[in-house]
C-alpha cells in the first residue's frame, strides 16, 4: 500500500474552501477533515500544504495532443507532461490526427497510445464524417468520451455537412455530441472579399472579421435546433462570442442540461486589440474576438449560461506559425498555462476560486458523467492539485515544457504557482520535477 497525507491546506470543493487535512490511499482518497495519527498508515508520505490550495485535479474536455501524425508538433508524452506541470490529471483528445479517429479500429490504437504513453488520464472523441454512421452509433458510452463533430467547418475530410446523415447522428447517439460550430460559406465569402481588397498577405486582425461572430451563431444555432428536435445531449465547444449566450440557459442543475457550452482560456483572456502584439500566436479558430464578447463570456461562466472552461490546446510549431495570415494554422499550446492564467483571473476580481474549481473540474465530470474523478470526496479517485496561489515566477523558454517551444504567455508573471500534481494517488509532478514514468488510466463513464 502507498499512501500520502496531504497537511493543513485550503480544500476547495463543491463550492466551499476550508482548511484540512486529506489522506490518500493507494489510488483513491480515503478521509477529509480531522484524520486520527491511527488511521495514517505506517510510511506515509507527509506534503505540507499550508498557505496553499488543495483542489481536484482539472479535467480538460479538448486537447489536440498531435499523436498519431503530427507528432512533429506535439505526442501525448509531452503534452501530459506539460498537463501535469499546469494541475491538469485527465484530458479529452479530439480526433483531427492522422489518420483521423472516425473508426473504432483507429479508436481503440489511440487508447493504446495513451496506455503506452500518457502521465495522466485519458480519453479520445470518435469524429464524424458523412460516411461513418455505423463506426458512431457503436461506439461504447462506457469507454468513450464523445463524438466530435465539425459542423459548418471542414478539418481535412471530417466536415460532416449532409442533412439527412446529421438527423441519424443526433437521432441514434448514445454518447455526447461535441461540436465546432462555424459556419463554412459565411468563412469563404469572408475570405474572399478580404482577399480580394488586401491580396494574400493580409493581417491577422482581420482573423475575427473573417471567421466572423456571424459565422459563429448561424452554425451553433443550427446545432441547438437539432438537438431540440431529438433531445440529444449536445456540448458546443470553445464559444467565442456574446450572440451565442442566448441560446444557453441557467435555470436547470448542469446534470439535467441537455445542451452545453464550453470557453476557452484564451477566449476569457485575449481579445482582438492583442493580434497587433501577437500576431498569429493567437490565431485560433474560432478567432479571438472583441474585449465586449471576451467579458461576456467571462459574464457567462459566472451566472452559469456557461458550464466548463478548457484549452482547445493545439500546438503548431513556430515555423508554422511564423507564415503568412492564409497559410500560418489556428491553433496554439495553452494545458501548462491554463490553471495559473485562470487563477490570475481571479486575482484580478473575475472569477472566485470556487468557480474555477466547479468549471475546470467538477462540472466536466458531471456534463462527462465521469466515474469517480472530479471531485474530492472519500472513495473518489486521488487526482489533486496543489496549488500556491501567491508564488509569482515569469514565463520563460527554458520553463517551457510544450515539445513545440513556444506560448503566447512568454513573458508575462503569473502570481500563481502549481505545486504538486497527484495522479490516481502517484505524484507526477512537485516543484519544477515531472515523474515521467508514471502512466495514467482510460477514463470511464456512466
Amino acid at each position: 500500500m502507498s499512501s500520502i497525507l496531504i497537511r493543513n491546506g485550503t480544500i476547495v470543493n463543491e463550492g466551499r474552501s476550508f482548511m484540512g487535512n486529506l489522506l490518500v490511499e493507494n489510488d483513491n482518497i480515503s478521509m477529509i477533515g480531522e484524520i486520527p495519527a491511527d488511521k495514517i498508515p505506517a510510511g506515509t508520505k507527509i506534503i505540507e500544504a499550508a498557505g496553499c490550495l488543495v483542489i481536484p485535479g482539472i479535467i480538460d474536455d479538448q486537447v489536440h495532443f498531435r499523436e498519431p501524425g503530427l507528432t512533429h508538433k506535439a505526442d501525448i508524452y509531452s503534452e501530459t507532461k506539460a498537463a501535469a506541470a499546469g494541475g491538469v490529471t485527465s484530458f479529452m483528445d479530439m480526433p483531427n490526427t492522422i489518420p483521423n479517429t472516425v473508426t473504432l479500429e483507429v479508436l481503440e490504437e489511440k487508447y493504446r497510445l495513451g496506455s503506452e504513453n500518457s502521465l495522466i488520464n485519458y480519453s479520445f472523441y470518435i469524429g464524424g464524417t458523412n460516411s461513418n454512421l455505423d463506426q458512431l452509433l457503436n461506439a461504447d458510452p462506457e469507454k468513450v468520451c464523445g463524438i466530435k463533430l465539425f459542423l459548418g467547418s471542414s478539418t481535412g475530410n471530417m466536415l460532416v455537412n449532409n442533412p439527412d446523415t446529421l438527423d441519424k447522428i443526433f437521432a441514434g447517439s448514445r454518447l455526447l455530441i461535441a461540436c465546432h460550430c462555424e459556419d463554412e460559406n459565411t468563412i469563404r465569402n469572408n475570405g474572399r472579399i478580404y482577399r480580394e481588397k488586401y491580396g494574400d498577405n493580409i493581417h491577422v486582425r482581420f482573423h475575427p472579421l473573417i471567421r466572423s461572430r456571424e459565422a459563429c451563431l448561424i452554425t451553433s444555432s443550427f446545432a441547438v435546433d437539432l438537438a431540440r428536435k431529438h433531445d440529444t445531449r449536445l456540448h458546443i465547444l470553445h464559444l467565442s462570442t456574446a450572440d451565442e449566450l442566448k441560446l444557453f440557459s441557467n435555470d436547470k442543475p448542469l446534470g439535467e442540461k441537455r445542451i452545453t457550452g464550453e470557453v476557452c482560456v484564451h477566449h476569457l483572456w485575449f481579445e482582438d486589440n492583442d493580434y497587433e502584439t501577437l500576431g498569429n500566436l493567437i490565431k485560433w479558430n474560432p478567432a479571438i474576438k472583441t474585449r465586449y464578447d471576451r467579458d461576456s463570456l467571462r459574464a457567462g461562466l459566472n451566472n452559469n449560461l456557461i458550464d466548463i472552461v478548457a484549452t482547445d490546446h493545439a500546438p503548431h510549431s513556430l515555423d508554422e506559425k511564423s507564415k503568412s495570415y492564409f497559410e500560418a494554422p489556428s491553433g496554439g499550446p495553452l494545458i501548462q498555462h491554463s490553471l495559473v492564467a485562470m487563477m490570475e483571473l481571479h486575482h484580478r476580481g473575475v472569477f472566485s476560486v470556487e468557480k474555477i474549481v466547479e468549471m475546470m473540474c467538477h462540472n466536466p465530470s458531471i456534463l462527462y458523467r465521469i466515474r469517480k474523478r472530479g471531485y474530492i470526496r472519500e472513495g473518489y479517485k486521488a487526482d489533486l492539485c496543489i496549488i500556491d496561489p501567491d508564488d509569482p515566477w515569469q514565463v520563460k523558454t527554458e520553463n517551457l515544457i510544450y515539445k513545440c517551444g513556444w506560448s503566447p504567455f512568454t513573458g508575462f508573471i503569473f502570481r500563481s504557482k502549481v505545486r504538486t500534481t497527484i495522479v490516481n494517488g502517484t505524484v507526477v509532478y512537485d516543484d519544477g520535477e515531472i515523474f515521467g514514468n508514471y502512466r495514467g488510466e482510460r477514463l470511464l463513464f456512466n
